[in-house]
């Protein structure tokens, strides 16, 4: 983050979604209320170091790197935060002060801290006490989030075979002391927000998260029928293509597949960074195919499409959109 949107952020003062919290030489003991807000509600960026009154205090320099890695720790302690997220948490400079800048995304599941449910309202973070505030929390995520969409008929044997295992390991491999690798497949699947309970129906069961990420081919066409993803190559032929890859497996498999069709039609220059021989293609590309695979609306029948051109490529995707009209890199804000 650079200084002048750090500076923007601080002239506009606390709101539904900025908040400022007093961290000269320790964590805030309510940091976590306004996490769990945060998540529940829109997101938005919280920064230590900052009074509520906008005044820049700063972080003692010999503490923000712990605090920092404490938040991640915490943010995976189950007791803490439920289910766990990972968010992004960077210590920044500011006018020779040191704080931390915390983006914490508006979550797609409603969050716990310490067993109880917060919300945001203004520049305020409330508990949830009643049954009737909760539900609706849940109602909220459920019309704006369709992966959080419920199918009580949808059960493990719809999965490919062996690819929960696959994903576990994955995640094993990529964060060794996450707190998800000592569950069970079912604890794992309810921390994951891949098997809920809608508290506003009363029905349980998997998600059309899981069925995207782990169902056979047929049985997501039989729950979504327009889904696929076109991997398309246009070099010579630029009115159809000079080859294609039409996909409709799991997200998993198809994350593979547009990996190795990139690979089979994109050169790999030499590349070196620090006496090691590293893939440029390959590490441009994870980013690309990721965020296409994840940030789809898989209830829109616009089909994906990732064409590669002799001097280019596009991504074409699916959305639901929350704001209407054009869009810059002023007024551009994500919303996973």
């Amino acid at each position: 983050m650079t200084k002048e949107q750090l500076q923007h952020i601080i002239s506009q003062g606390e709101g539904i979604s900025t908040e400022f919290k007093k961290a000269k030489n320790q964590m805030p003991k309510n940091l976590f209320e306004t996490v769990c807000a945060f998540l529940n509600r829109s997101g938005g960026t919280i920064l230590l170091g900052v009074l509520d009154d906008g005044t820049v205090e700063g972080i003692d320099n010999d503490v923000a790197l712990k605090m920092k890695k404490d938040i991640a720790n915490l943010s995976n302690d189950l007791n803490t935060l439920s289910p766990s997220f990972l968010f992004d948490v960077s210590v920044v400079e500011y006018d020779g002060k040191t704080l931390i800048n915390m983006f914490v995304p508006a979550s797609s599941q409603v969050h716990r801290h310490k067993g109880k449910v917060f919300d945001r309202s203004a520049d305020g973070d409330f508990e949830l006490r009643s049954d009737e505030q909760i539900k609706n929390c849940y109602i909220r995520k459920n019309n704006t989030y369709s992966e959080n969409t419920i199918y009580p008929y949808l059960y493990e044997s719809d999965f490919v075979t062996g690819i929960v295992s696959q994903v576990r390991q994955m995640i094993r491999n990529n964060k060794p002391d996450h707190p998800w690798n000592n569950l069970s497949d079912a604890d794992f699947f309810r921390q994951s927000g891949l098997y809920r309970r809608d508290l506003a129906t009363n029905t349980e069961g998997f998600t059309m998260a899981a069925l995207l990420l782990f169902g056979k081919p047929e049985v997501i066409m039989g729950a979504i029928p327009h889904y696929k993803l076109d991997c398309l190559l246009r070099k010579k032929d630029l009115d159809r293509y000079d080859d294609r890859d039409n996909i409709r497996d799991c997200l998993v498999v198809m994350y593979e597949k547009m990996m190795a069709f990139v690979a089979k039609h994109l050169p790999d220059k030499f590349y070196m960074e620090n006496d090691l021989r590293v893939s440029v293609r390959d590490k441009l590309f994870r980013e690309v195919v990721a965020n296409m695979l994840i940030h789809r609306e898989y209830t829109n029948a616009y089909p994906s499409t990732l064409i590669i051109y002799r001097d280019k490529f596009e991504t074409k995707n699916a959305n639901r959109p929350h704001l209407y009209g054009q869009l810059t890199l002023n007024n551009y804000e994500p919303f996973p």
